[in-house]
């Protein structure tokens, strides 16, 4: 009898499985020539399956099956200031200088923020759900609060939620709807269903419209809530995360339970936050 042959997978796809971070980022590692396979370097494109010996940086990973990766996902509201990336060689601080430290996994941040962008970002362990999150072909609405300075018209708001060609393609808002104030105060809340660099800002600059704040408070069905203060964040439970695996296409899956040793990490970890530090210079109080 002739034994079947083992499904094989991307490479980058179990590497992010493995907890090492994003698929994209992955790809990167690949390309750099870092992994190997069975003794040989990796190339893009190459597919594995569980039985293969694969290394990073000439040490061993630890491969796992979808079934056996924790889906553990927190939701942090990012302060501006702060950088989407693990490292900055300027020193400057990171969304992930704030997060819980994990044991054997590392999170991986879902759908990035600019540096001059405050709000709600997600991070998970599950690499599979952050790649399904972030996929064009998933259309997740990201809903963001804009403030514009300008006067903005409503051929302005037909425009951008008609289409309009940017310098890497069309880009359109689902929704514009106003939410007060005048001036250089006005605020609306739009939706985008994907998430192209400064996208949201470059709508409105095609439009001679400025955006000096802007906030991401919604991420499909997870809303920003008062649960996390700025700089914060707070694990999701059971029912939240599910709704997100059931927007990946993925089944559900339990959520983790924090050992003793990890709940104690974790309040440290919490008590740890600095108070978050304004990049702007405060305003000078009037004078009477």
């Amino acid at each position: 009898m002739t034994q079947s042959t083992p499904p094989t997978e991307k490479l980058q796809k179990v590497l992010a499985r493995a907890g090492l971070g994003s698929r994209r980022e992955m790809e990167g590692v690949i390309a750099e020539g870092r992994i190997k396979v069975n003794g040989k370097v990796a190339n893009l494109g190459d597919r594995i399956d569980m039985r293969d010996q694969v290394t990073l940086d000439d040490r061993p990973v630890g491969l796992r099956s979808a079934d056996d990766v924790p889906r553990r996902v927190i939701m942090y509201n990012k302060p501006e200031g702060e950088l989407c990336t693990r490292k900055d060689p300027e020193g400057r601080r990171t969304v992930f200088d704030r997060l819980p430290r994990l044991k054997g996994e590392r999170w991986i941040v879902i759908g990035r923020l600019d540096i001059n962008t405050s709000g709600l970002l997600l991070f998970t362990t599950d690499g599979e759900l952050a790649n399904r999150l972030m996929h064009p072909s998933t259309e997740i609405e990201r809903e963001y609060a804009v403030r514009v300075m300008g006067k903005v018209e409503k051929q302005h708001v037909v425009a951008m939620t008609e289409g309009v060609m940017l310098e890497d393609g069309p880009a359109r808002f689902t929704d514009v709807q106003e939410f007060g104030g005048e001036g250089i105060n006005t605020w609306f809340h739009v939706v985008i269903m994907e998430g192209r660099n400064r996208e949201v800002r470059r709508l409105w600059e095609s439009q001679e419209l400025t955006v000096s704040r802007l906030k991401r408070v919604r991420y499909g069905n997870i809303f920003l809530d008062k649960r996390v203060k700025l700089g914060e964040w707070v694990e999701l439970n059971q029912d939240e995360v599910d709704d997100l695996s059931a927007m990946a296409g993925l089944t559900k899956r339990a959520v983790p339970v924090l050992t003793p040793s990890e709940q104690k990490q974790w309040k440290r970890d919490s008590n740890k936050r600095q108070p978050v530090q304004g990049i702007r210079k405060p305003r000078s109080r009037s004078r009477r």
